[in-house]
């Protein structure tokens, strides 16, 4: 990355208060993937830049230093940002901080940058939140070398059956099932080619087929992610959980 970049594509990934009166800024960019910079003063009454540092909304924004703490030196945008609200604000929360705890500081990844864009536009409409996502979690499983084959069995590299019933190994891929036991049926790493199947071709518009493709997201994410559970997660179950 250039010691200094000017009007460069972006998202606010999130901010946290810095020194006296400054602000850390996680930023996505198109060119340069994650970016860290100082908002110098976004904290004081009456700060212009505080504005535009929403997260949901695109913004220009010119960068400089040569380490990898950047300053923020100017940021473009509209102020009337887009407002996500109730699950879709928890949805767009989950996306920011999967990019912040899995891409890499500078790496750049022009087409993650597509998916999320599509991702933040999908969610301000009135698609159903769980294809926006679940197409979201394998685009990035993609982008970052982890993507998961819909198409065959890992070991024999037949197609995957309707009829068939698959072992997920989130390190390699799907295992074809000879047969159906009470232990694999508990497992939540098996699944019905039918449920692969419809996730490949984005239909989840049954109950089960949604259900499956979290749960498999969820496994092949969570070897990325480890133990540490996500922010963005336990603000949703606090704030639907009934006083």
């Amino acid at each position: 990355m250039r010691s200094k970049v000017d009007l460069q594509p972006a998202y606010v990934l999130h901010t946290q208060a810095f020194q006296n009166t400054s602000l850390l800024v996680d930023l996505f960019c198109v060119d340069y993937g994650r970016v860290r910079a100082v908002a110098k003063g976004a904290r004081r009454a009456g700060s212009r830049t505080r504005a535009f540092l929403q997260p949901f909304q695109p913004v220009l924004v010119s960068l400089s230093g040569k380490t990898d703490l950047k300053s923020l030196i100017a940021i473009e945008g509209s102020v009337n940002a887009m407002r996500l609200e109730g699950p879709r604000l928890f949805s767009g929360l989950y996306i920011n901080e999967l990019l912040v705890r899995l891409v890499m500081f500078q790496e750049s990844i022009p087409e993650l940058y597509r998916s999320y864009q599509e991702a933040i536009v999908a969610l301000s409409g009135e698609r159903e939140l769980h294809g926006i996502l679940r197409k979201f979690e394998l685009s990035l499983l993609d982008s970052l070398g982890y993507g998961v084959n819909l198409e065959c069995d890992c070991f024999s590299g037949e197609p995957i059956t309707e009829k068939g019933h698959y072992l997920f190994h989130p390190d390699v891929g799907f295992e074809k099932l000879l047969s159906l036991t009470p232990g694999s049926r508990s497992n939540a790493a098996v699944f019905s080619g039918a449920e692969l199947l419809a996730l490949r071709d984005e239909d989840l518009q049954s109950g089960v087929h949604s259900k499956a493709a979290r749960r498999l997201t969820r496994i092949a994410l969570q070897v990325h992610l480890g133990d540490k559970p996500l922010a963005s997660r336990e603000l949703f179950a606090r704030a639907t959980t009934p006083d």
